[in-house]
Protein backbone atom coordinates (compact mmCIF):
# COMPACT_ATOMS: atom_id res chain seq x y z
CA UNK A 1 0.00 0.00 0.00
CA UNK A 2 1.25 3.15 -1.06
CA UNK A 3 1.79 6.34 1.49
CA UNK A 4 1.95 9.97 0.58
CA UNK A 5 5.00 12.34 1.95
CA UNK A 6 3.68 15.68 2.85
CA UNK A 7 0.96 14.73 4.71
CA UNK A 8 2.25 16.58 7.82
CA UNK A 9 1.84 20.96 8.34
CA UNK A 10 4.07 21.70 5.33
CA UNK A 11 6.25 24.59 6.69
CA UNK A 12 6.85 22.37 9.63
CA UNK A 13 8.41 19.63 7.24
CA UNK A 14 10.28 21.87 4.80
CA UNK A 15 11.77 23.78 7.57
CA UNK A 16 12.69 20.54 9.32
CA UNK A 17 13.79 18.77 6.06
CA UNK A 18 16.44 21.57 5.19
CA UNK A 19 17.38 22.53 8.61
CA UNK A 20 21.21 21.82 9.79
CA UNK A 21 21.39 18.40 11.84
CA UNK A 22 19.24 19.82 15.40
CA UNK A 23 20.30 19.25 18.79
CA UNK A 24 17.91 18.67 21.70
CA UNK A 25 18.13 20.92 25.19
CA UNK A 26 19.94 19.44 27.41
CA UNK A 27 17.78 15.68 27.11
CA UNK A 28 20.21 13.48 24.75
CA UNK A 29 17.50 13.77 21.56
CA UNK A 30 17.55 15.05 18.68
CA UNK A 31 15.93 15.13 15.05
CA UNK A 32 18.75 13.57 13.64
CA UNK A 33 18.65 10.60 16.67
CA UNK A 34 14.77 10.35 16.14
CA UNK A 35 15.23 9.66 12.27
CA UNK A 36 17.79 7.33 12.89
CA UNK A 37 15.89 5.63 15.20
CA UNK A 38 12.40 5.67 12.77
CA UNK A 39 14.93 4.07 9.81
CA UNK A 40 16.42 1.16 12.26
CA UNK A 41 12.66 0.34 13.31
CA UNK A 42 11.16 0.54 9.93
CA UNK A 43 14.25 -1.71 8.00
CA UNK A 44 13.39 -4.14 10.53
CA UNK A 45 9.87 -4.66 10.77
CA UNK A 46 8.42 -2.55 8.16
CA UNK A 47 5.95 0.73 7.43
CA UNK A 48 2.92 -0.82 9.17
CA UNK A 49 5.57 -0.96 12.50
CA UNK A 50 6.42 2.70 12.59
CA UNK A 51 4.83 4.82 15.29
CA UNK A 52 6.15 7.80 17.37
CA UNK A 53 5.84 5.05 20.27
CA UNK A 54 7.82 2.11 18.65
CA UNK A 55 10.54 5.03 17.57
CA UNK A 56 10.95 6.58 21.54
CA UNK A 57 11.18 2.59 22.90
CA UNK A 58 13.91 2.61 20.35
CA UNK A 59 15.28 5.31 21.91
CA UNK A 60 14.18 4.63 25.62
CA UNK A 61 12.19 8.06 25.76
CA UNK A 62 8.33 8.17 25.79
CA UNK A 63 6.31 9.22 22.00
CA UNK A 64 5.47 12.44 23.88
CA UNK A 65 9.36 13.04 24.22
CA UNK A 66 9.78 13.29 20.64
CA UNK A 67 7.20 15.50 20.15
CA UNK A 68 9.29 18.64 20.49
CA UNK A 69 11.41 17.53 17.92
CA UNK A 70 9.17 16.33 14.94
CA UNK A 71 5.48 17.05 15.46
CA UNK A 72 3.85 14.16 13.98
CA UNK A 73 4.61 10.45 12.01
CA UNK A 74 3.54 12.25 9.22
CA UNK A 75 6.75 14.59 9.40
CA UNK A 76 8.85 12.05 10.76
CA UNK A 77 8.06 10.01 7.34
CA UNK A 78 9.52 12.65 4.66
CA UNK A 79 12.32 13.12 7.27
CA UNK A 80 12.92 9.24 6.50
CA UNK A 81 12.72 9.60 3.27
CA UNK A 82 14.88 11.80 2.42
CA UNK A 83 17.51 10.45 5.17
CA UNK A 84 17.72 7.18 3.18
CA UNK A 85 17.99 8.85 -0.27
CA UNK A 86 21.07 10.96 1.19
CA UNK A 87 22.58 7.13 1.11
CA UNK A 88 23.02 7.09 -2.82
CA UNK A 89 26.78 8.82 -3.94
CA UNK A 90 26.81 12.45 -5.23
CA UNK A 91 28.93 12.12 -8.12
CA UNK A 92 29.94 9.40 -10.53
CA UNK A 93 32.88 9.51 -12.66
CA UNK A 94 32.17 9.93 -16.38
CA UNK A 95 35.79 8.99 -17.37
CA UNK A 96 33.75 5.66 -18.70
CA UNK A 97 31.28 7.84 -20.51
CA UNK A 98 27.86 8.07 -19.47
CA UNK A 99 26.62 4.73 -20.26
CA UNK A 100 28.70 3.11 -17.25
CA UNK A 101 27.79 5.46 -15.01
CA UNK A 102 24.31 5.94 -15.75
CA UNK A 103 24.09 2.12 -14.77
CA UNK A 104 26.20 2.49 -11.60
CA UNK A 105 23.38 5.10 -10.80
CA UNK A 106 20.62 2.53 -11.20
CA UNK A 107 22.20 -0.32 -9.62
CA UNK A 108 23.28 1.44 -6.45
CA UNK A 109 19.38 3.35 -6.40
CA UNK A 110 17.94 -0.56 -6.29
CA UNK A 111 20.40 -1.66 -3.31
CA UNK A 112 19.57 1.30 -1.85
CA UNK A 113 15.78 0.55 -2.06
CA UNK A 114 16.77 -2.91 -1.05
CA UNK A 115 18.13 -1.66 1.91
CA UNK A 116 15.27 0.25 3.01
CA UNK A 117 12.29 -1.89 1.12
CA UNK A 118 9.64 0.49 2.90
CA UNK A 119 10.98 3.26 1.06
CA UNK A 120 9.08 2.15 -1.68
CA UNK A 121 6.09 2.63 -0.30
CA UNK A 122 6.16 6.38 -0.46
CA UNK A 123 4.68 7.18 -3.13
CA UNK A 124 6.15 8.82 -6.69
CA UNK A 125 2.90 11.02 -6.74
CA UNK A 126 4.21 14.03 -4.45
CA UNK A 127 7.93 14.28 -3.66
CA UNK A 128 9.49 15.12 -0.16
CA UNK A 129 11.46 17.83 -1.67
CA UNK A 130 14.10 17.64 0.73
CA UNK A 131 17.97 18.02 0.02
CA UNK A 132 19.01 14.46 -0.42
CA UNK A 133 15.89 13.55 -3.10
CA UNK A 134 17.20 16.80 -5.40
CA UNK A 135 20.94 15.53 -4.88
CA UNK A 136 19.72 12.06 -6.19
CA UNK A 137 18.12 13.50 -9.38
CA UNK A 138 21.15 16.29 -9.46
CA UNK A 139 23.35 13.16 -9.46
CA UNK A 140 21.99 11.75 -12.51
CA UNK A 141 20.90 14.83 -14.27
CA UNK A 142 25.21 15.67 -14.16
CA UNK A 143 25.52 11.93 -15.78
CA UNK A 144 23.07 12.50 -18.41
CA UNK A 145 23.50 16.37 -19.22
CA UNK A 146 26.75 15.57 -21.31
CA UNK A 147 24.66 13.34 -23.55
CA UNK A 148 23.30 16.33 -25.68
CA UNK A 149 19.57 15.73 -24.74
CA UNK A 150 17.30 18.91 -24.54
CA UNK A 151 15.35 19.03 -21.14
CA UNK A 152 11.86 17.92 -22.15
CA UNK A 153 13.36 14.77 -23.23
CA UNK A 154 15.84 14.23 -20.50
CA UNK A 155 12.67 14.59 -18.15
CA UNK A 156 11.12 11.51 -19.45
CA UNK A 157 14.71 9.80 -19.53
CA UNK A 158 15.13 10.60 -15.86
CA UNK A 159 11.52 9.33 -15.41
CA UNK A 160 11.74 5.94 -17.32
CA UNK A 161 15.18 5.12 -15.12
CA UNK A 162 13.89 5.71 -11.59
CA UNK A 163 10.63 3.89 -12.52
CA UNK A 164 12.77 1.00 -13.70
CA UNK A 165 14.36 1.04 -11.18
CA UNK A 166 11.66 1.45 -8.07
CA UNK A 167 9.52 -1.40 -10.43
CA UNK A 168 12.98 -4.23 -9.92
CA UNK A 169 13.48 -3.47 -6.40
CA UNK A 170 10.39 -3.70 -5.79
CA UNK A 171 9.26 -7.42 -7.28
CA UNK A 172 12.94 -8.42 -5.47
CA UNK A 173 11.56 -6.56 -2.01
CA UNK A 174 8.37 -8.79 -2.31
CA UNK A 175 9.76 -11.49 -3.02
CA UNK A 176 11.98 -11.53 0.20
CA UNK A 177 8.67 -10.71 1.66
CA UNK A 178 6.54 -13.13 0.24
CA UNK A 179 8.99 -16.31 2.08
CA UNK A 180 9.12 -14.39 5.13
CA UNK A 181 5.40 -14.21 5.78
CA UNK A 182 3.72 -17.08 4.13
CA UNK A 183 6.48 -19.03 5.35
CA UNK A 184 7.13 -20.86 1.94
CA UNK A 185 10.50 -21.03 -0.27
CA UNK A 186 9.63 -20.21 -3.96
CA UNK A 187 10.80 -23.75 -4.52
CA UNK A 188 8.23 -25.27 -2.14
CA UNK A 189 5.66 -22.64 -3.16
CA UNK A 190 6.57 -23.79 -7.34
CA UNK A 191 6.58 -27.68 -5.72
CA UNK A 192 3.09 -27.13 -4.99
CA UNK A 193 1.53 -25.85 -7.86
CA UNK A 194 3.49 -27.73 -10.52
CA UNK A 195 1.76 -31.00 -10.67
CA UNK A 196 -1.89 -29.60 -10.19
CA UNK A 197 -0.83 -27.11 -13.20
CA UNK A 198 -0.16 -30.62 -15.11
CA UNK A 199 -3.65 -31.56 -13.86
CA UNK A 200 -6.05 -28.67 -14.74
CA UNK A 201 -3.87 -27.15 -17.79
CA UNK A 202 -2.48 -30.53 -19.61
CA UNK A 203 -2.88 -28.64 -23.14
CA UNK A 204 -1.06 -25.78 -22.04
CA UNK A 205 1.08 -25.16 -24.06
CA UNK A 206 -1.04 -25.83 -27.38
CA UNK A 207 -3.43 -22.87 -25.70
CA UNK A 208 0.13 -20.36 -25.04
CA UNK A 209 2.49 -21.66 -27.13
CA UNK A 210 5.26 -18.64 -26.50
CA UNK A 211 4.56 -18.75 -23.13
CA UNK A 212 5.62 -22.39 -23.41
CA UNK A 213 8.57 -21.39 -25.26
CA UNK A 214 9.67 -18.70 -23.46
CA UNK A 215 9.87 -21.05 -20.23
CA UNK A 216 11.24 -24.24 -21.56
CA UNK A 217 14.74 -23.10 -21.22
CA UNK A 218 15.71 -22.21 -18.22
CA UNK A 219 19.19 -19.94 -17.71
CA UNK A 220 22.05 -21.66 -16.38
CA UNK A 221 22.93 -20.56 -12.71
CA UNK A 222 26.48 -18.99 -12.45
CA UNK A 223 28.31 -18.99 -9.75
CA UNK A 224 27.26 -16.72 -6.70
CA UNK A 225 23.52 -17.52 -7.28
CA UNK A 226 23.08 -21.08 -6.00
CA UNK A 227 21.97 -19.84 -2.59
CA UNK A 228 20.01 -17.02 -3.98
CA UNK A 229 16.21 -17.95 -3.95
CA UNK A 230 14.66 -18.69 -7.61
CA UNK A 231 11.88 -15.32 -7.73
CA UNK A 232 15.11 -12.90 -6.58
CA UNK A 233 17.39 -14.65 -9.03
CA UNK A 234 15.06 -14.24 -12.02
CA UNK A 235 13.97 -10.54 -10.53
CA UNK A 236 18.13 -9.90 -10.38
CA UNK A 237 18.16 -10.82 -14.29
CA UNK A 238 15.36 -9.26 -15.45
CA UNK A 239 16.70 -5.69 -14.32
CA UNK A 240 20.22 -7.09 -15.53
CA UNK A 241 18.27 -7.08 -19.02
CA UNK A 242 15.89 -4.75 -18.51
CA UNK A 243 18.58 -2.20 -17.91
CA UNK A 244 20.62 -2.92 -20.43
CA UNK A 245 17.34 -2.34 -22.75
CA UNK A 246 16.94 0.91 -21.36
CA UNK A 247 20.61 2.24 -21.91
CA UNK A 248 20.54 1.21 -25.53
CA UNK A 249 17.22 3.36 -25.70
CA UNK A 250 18.61 6.28 -24.23
CA UNK A 251 21.40 5.55 -26.38
CA UNK A 252 19.25 5.95 -29.40
CA UNK A 253 17.76 8.68 -28.32
CA UNK A 254 21.46 10.34 -27.92
CA UNK A 255 22.20 9.44 -31.62
CA UNK A 256 19.20 10.90 -32.54
CA UNK A 257 19.79 14.27 -31.34
CA UNK A 258 23.43 14.33 -32.64
CA UNK A 259 25.04 13.68 -28.68
CA UNK A 260 27.61 11.95 -27.11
Amino acid sequence: MAVFAGQGDAGRSMRLLWRAPGGGSGSGLSVEAIVDAAVAVADRDGMAALSMRAVGERLGRSAMALYTYVPSKAELLDLMYDRVLGEMPSEYPLDAGWRAALGAWARDARELYLAHPWALQVSQARPVLGPNEFAMVEALLRILRPTGLGSSVLRGVVGAVVQFVRGAAGVIAEARRAARETGLTDEEWWFARSGVFEEVAPDFAERFPLSAWLGAEEPPVVEGEECVPYLERDAARNFATGLEVLLDGVEAAVARAGGG
